[in-house]
C-alpha cells in the first residue's frame, strides 16, 4: 500500500527521523495559515508547496489546466494562496502518472531547508528494500540525491552502494558507519548519517514496510540531515498488524476498478488490452496473458478470482471487466482442482443471466477436475459462450472473437 509523502514524514518522525517539517491542506486559505505556522514554529520565510499524489516526478510534472509544476517554491508569505491554487484541484502530469495525469486533492506546504550557512546544501539518496535473491533487507545509498536512481545505476553504477542487512541480527552500527563513510561524510554530517540510517531502518521494520525510498536525503548547510522526500510503500499483508497505518490508505488515489475488485476479494489490476480475462490462480493468470499474446490479442487485466470462485466471484469478475471499454473478448481460463470445473460453469452461467446480455464474446476454457461435465453445461446452456478444453482450442477461439 502506498501513501502520500506527508503521511511517510509523519511516520518516519514517531521513529525519530528527522524530517523536513511541513503542513498538508486541501486550500489555498489553509496554505496560507500553514505558512504561518511554519514561520512561528520554524522561522522560514520561504515555503515549498506540494503536490500530494501517488506519482514520482512531482518537480518536473506539469499541471494541466495551469501549467504549474508540481513542486513550487513561495519566497512570500502572500505568494503562498496563489501557488497553491494553481496546484490543488488540478491534474497533475508526471513520468509516471501517464497522459492522463493524477487530481491533486491536497499540498503540503514545508519549510525550505536550503538555507546559506557554513557549507554548501548535498543532497544523498537513500532507500530500503528486500532483496529476495539474498533473502536479506538491502540499505541502498548514493551521492547522486535528487535524480532518477534508475538513471544513476545505468550511467554511474559505481555511485550506488549497498549493504545488506541480516534480518537474523538486524542492522549492526558498523553497517551504519560504513554506508556514511561511503557516501564522503565526515565530522557532526558523519555522525548524524549514522543516526539517520539507524532511525530509517527501525521505521522499515517496525512498520512492516517493503520499501522507503528518501530522495534527497539533506545534508544541510549546518550539517544536519533530513528527509526532504519520502516515498513509502507498506506491505499489504501485515496492515493487520497495523491498525493505524491502514487507516492511511487513499482510495482516491487507486484505479476504481481496482478497488472495486478488492471489496469482492478478486485480485484485479488493469491493463492496457482488449481480451479480459479471469482465472483462477495467479500462475496461471500469467501464462492466460502470454496465450492471449500469442493468439495476437493484449490482456485488458489481471484478474485472479481464487480457489473459491463461485457465482458471485464470477459475477464481480464480469461486472468489472465489462466496465473496460476496450475489451471485446472475455476469457476464462480454470483449473479444476480446488474448485470443480462444473461448479465454475454453473457460475458463469448463473452470473451471465443475473447480468443480461453481454456484449462481447466469451471463451470458456476448463481443465482439471469434472473438465467434460463443465465444458457440456457452457455448451447446452444457450448462452453466447464457447468452451475450450486445449489452450490452444482458448487461443483459437479468442483470435477468432477478436478479429
Amino acid at each position: 500500500m502506498n501513501i502520500h509523502e506527508y503521511q511517510a514524514k509523519e511516520l518516519l518522525k514517531s521513529y525519530g527521523v528527522r524530517i523536513q517539517e511541513g503542513v498538508v491542506t486541501d486550500s489555498p486559505e489553509g496554505a496560507l495559515k500553514a505558512a504561518k505556522k511554519l514561520s512561528a514554529e520554524t522561522g522560514t520565510s520561504w515555503y515549498v508547496i506540494k503536490a500530494q499524489i501517488h506519482a514520482g516526478g512531482r518537480g518536473k510534472g506539469k499541471v494541466k489546466e495551469t501549467g504549474s509544476n508540481g513542486v513550487v517554491l513561495a519566497k512570500k508569505l502572500e505568494d503562498v494562496p496563489e501557488k497553491a491554487k494553481n496546484i490543488l484541484g488540478g491534474t497533475l502530469v508526471t513520468i509516471q502518472t501517464g497522459e492522463e495525469g493524477k487530481k491533486v486533492n491536497k499540498i503540503l506546504v514545508a519549510e525550505d531547508v536550503y538555507y546559506p550557512g557554513d557549507s554548501e546544501p548535498k543532497e544523498y539518496y537513500l532507500s530500503i528494500l528486500l532483496d529476495r535473491a539474498k533473502g536479506c533487507n538491502v540499505i541502498m545509498a548514493s551521492t547522486e540525491g535528487g535524480m532518477d536512481i534508475e538513471e544513476v545505476a545505468e550511467k554511474t553504477p559505481e555511485k550506488i552502494i549497498k549493504e545488506w542487512v541480516d534480518p537474523k541480527v538486524g542492522l549492526q552500527g558498523f553497517q551504519a558507519r560504513k554506508v556514511a563513510f561511503k557516501l564522503g561524510l565526515e565530522g557532526n554530517a558523519f555522525k548524524e548519517m549514522v543516526k539517520f540510517i539507524s532511525a530509517l531502518y527501525n521505521a522499515y521494520i517496525g512498520s512492516d514496510a517493503s520499501q522507503f525510498e528518501i530522495n534527497p536525503v539533506l545534508k544541510t548547510s549546518d550539517d544536519k540531515i533530513l528527509a526532504v522526500d519520502a516515498k513509502v510503500n507498506l506491505d499489504d499483508n501485515a496492515l493487520y498488524r497495523h491498525k493505524d497505518l491502514a487507516e492511511l490508505r487513499d482510495l482516491a488515489e487507486e484505479d476504481p476498478l481496482e478497488v472495486e475488485a478488492g471489496k469482492s476479494d478478486l485480485n484485479y489490476v488493469k491493463l492496457d488490452g482488449n481480451v479480459g480475462c479471469m482465472v483462477n490462480g495467479a500462475g496461471l493468470a500469467m501464462a492466460t496473458m502470454d496465450m492471449i499474446k500469442l493468439s495476437g490479442g493484449e490482456p485488458a487485466n489481471f484478474l485472479d478470482v481464487g480457489g473459491g470462485a463461485n457465482a458471485t466471484t464470477v459475477e464481480a469478475g464480469f461486472r468489472i471487466i465489462l466496465q473496460d471499454p476496450n475489451v471485446k473478448a472475455i476469457l476464462i481460463n480454470v483449473f479444476g482442482g480446488i474448485v470443480r470445473c462444473d461448479r465454475i460453469a454453473n457460475g458463469v452461467v448463473e452470473a451471465y443471466k443475473s447480468i443480461g446480455d453481454i456484449p462481447v464474446p466469451i471463451i470458456v476454457r476448463l481443465q482439471g477436475t469434472n473438465a467434460e461435465e463443465g465444458a457440456k453445461i457452457i455448451d447446452e446452456s444457450g448462452l453466447k459462450v464457447s468452451s475450450a478444453i486445449t489452450l490452444k482450442e482458448a487461443a483459437e477461439k479468442v483470435r477468432a472473437a477478436i478479429s
